[in-house]
């Protein structure tokens, strides 16, 4: 089997394995730079885990920027059910770092 580690970064929590792609929010490293996660929540391989209180002591995961991406499009409506209602369309694209994980320690 193969090592997993669950992470937290931003405020979202991920379930990664090496050689998975994920996205984090923007961290702001340039592509091809090693970056090191420590909030490491769980780690699991085979039928032996251990969960953390709440993090795992000890346990990194290491990733490799990939590069920035951008998310897709989404567009909040504004409506006001009103005599002078007002009516607003925006578009937002939410950036994000695209980072390969290298190594599961811990």
């Amino acid at each position: 089997m193969a090592t997993y580690a669950i992470v937290r970064d931003g405020g979202k929590q991920y379930r990664v394995t090496v050689g998975e792609t994920f996205e984090l929010d923007r961290v702001g490293v340039e592509s091809g730079k090693k970056l090191t996660l420590h909030e490491v929540l769980l780690v699991g391989e085979g039928d032996s885990v251990k969960v953390g209180k709440p993090l795992v002591q000890g346990a990194t995961v290491e990733v490799e920027s990939l590069g920035e991406v951008k998310g897709d499009k989404l567009f909040p409506f504004f409506y006001r059910p009103k005599k002078n209602s007002s009516r607003r369309k925006k578009g937002h694209r939410q950036h994000y770092t695209r980072v390969k994980v290298t190594a599961v320690k811990g």
